[in-house]
């Protein structure tokens, strides 16, 4: 018998809101963060619009010390701190830093590369010859367990402490794997999420590649376009995501509060087989990732009531939708209702599937569905096999009971998590 995994703490560090109540505000009301950044115009890059969010010096003091702020300079690990303190303290928890090590207590958080600016600040600091000014914290801020090596130490956790990184996949992924450490008995809970650093040095790859949109840079909150006609390409986003997941015996023993239940899911790759490429998804493996999500999870494709997508406003869309159709078995006015939070905030590359599994709660634990901002042009490839209602441009109170988020990343990598209403 497994144990029953739910959610007692949420974090969020979003470009449309940080902390939970102001991200909850701007999914009800389709606010957008995505804003126009000179920095990328002076560097030529096409796309010169994205989303970061708006971190305040004032805020910066309120997790870190000043010793632990002098020198700091990245921006993932920062957000990822700022979202795991948060969903840490509103489980219940609280931070000391002599407080006793707990070995019931563990995390994974995800990152894709961390540090970026800290890094390139190093390397012109040995350009120079000055490997004595690097600082004692460039190794912390640039390896890639990073966030997991700040929070385990500030929170005192004594479990399994570890970083995941599966590109666009990661924080989807980062859950399920707190998840099973769950419900295979060796962990009562496990803080998960996952963080994206922000900037030309993460970005800038990206709009080598001609798959970022270039088309609003004068009109940036029209700019992310999942599933519309008129998609030219992602916006780039960045931020973190974290919950607290916890065994239902050791949330019951506490009388904390469960924001909803983790059913289980499926963790899968395409191989770069069968059409997948490096870039693109195996259609088949999708499916395959969605059908065992489902079967792991003891659900029925028509439990699902909602589905947050990757959709990232590419040309991959509708071959996602199509996925949908085929792994769910479900069309028209079949459809459940789906949309993609990267419409308000852009695609935040390792973040988004810790940010997503966020809204995903917050749609179960407000009732509601979040909408799909500039997407009044459905495009004609997903009118044809999902109802247009299926995909709401405002805000809509409807039950929701279950909730289907998947991520698609680089590498042909696939992970897909159910959520569900929490009954005791």
């Amino acid at each position: 018998m497994k144990n029953r995994v739910v959610i007692t703490g949420m974090g969020v560090v979003a470009p449309n809101g940080v902390g939970i109540p102001q991200f909850t505000e701007a999914l009800k009301n389709g606010t957008s963060g995505i804003s126009f950044h000179p920095q990328l115009k002076e560097l030529n890059f096409s796309c010169q619009i994205g989303g970061i969010p708006n971190i305040t010096e004032e805020l910066r003091s309120r997790y870190f010390t000043e010793l632990q702020l002098r020198g700091f300079n990245s921006s993932g690990i920062l957000y990822g701190c700022i979202a795991g303190i948060d969903a840490w303290k509103d489980a219940g928890f609280d931070m000391h830093p002599e407080s006793e090590l707990d070995y019931d207590s563990g995390l994974v958080f995800g990152t894709g590369t961390s540090g970026v600016d800290k890094f390139r600040e190093a390397i012109y600091q040995l350009d120079d010859g000055n490997v004595r000014r690097l600082g004692s914290t460039v190794v912390l801020q640039t390896m890639g367990s990073g966030v997991s090596a700040y929070l385990g130490g500030m929170l005192g956790l004594g479990n399994q402490v570890t970083t995941n990184s599966s590109a666009c996949t990661t924080g989807t992924e980062a859950v399920l794997m707190g998840y099973d450490r769950i419900a295979g008995g060796k962990a009562k809970r496990m803080l998960v999420g996952s963080c994206s650093d922000h900037g030309p040095y993460v970005w800038g790859g990206f709009d080598a590649m001609r798959v970022m949109t270039y088309k609003h840079n004068d009109e940036p909150e029209k700019g992310s376009r999942p599933m519309s006609a008129t998609a030219s390409g992602f916006v780039p986003g960045s931020g973190a995501g974290a919950l607290v997941l916890e065994s239902l015996e050791s949330a019951m023993e506490r009388g904390a509060t469960i924001y909803a239940e983790v059913l289980g899911g499926e963790v899968n790759s395409g191989g770069q087989r069968q059409g997948g490429t490096l870039t693109a998804p195996n259609p088949e493996a999708v499916q395959r990732c969605i059908r065992h999500a489902l079967a792991n999870a003891k659900l029925s494709p028509d439990e699902v009531d909602a589905i947050n997508g990757h959709l990232t406003a590419t040309s991959k869309d509708a071959l996602e939708i199509e996925n949908w159709t085929k792994g769910l078995g479900r069309s028209g006015e079949d459809f459940p209702f789906i949309n993609s939070t990267k419409s308000l905030i852009g695609h935040c590359l390792a973040a988004a599937g810790a940010i997503e599994c966020v809204a995903s709660i917050v749609q179960i634990k407000e009732q509601f569905i979040a909408p799909n901002i500039n997407c009044e042009d459905l495009h004609d490839d997903i009118k044809a096999m999902i109802a247009a209602a299926k995909v709401p441009t405002k805000s809509m109170n409807h039950q929701v009971d279950v909730v289907a988020k998947a991520s698609f990343g680089f590498g042909d990598v696939n992970a897909c998590v159910l959520f569900k209403r929490f009954k005791p």
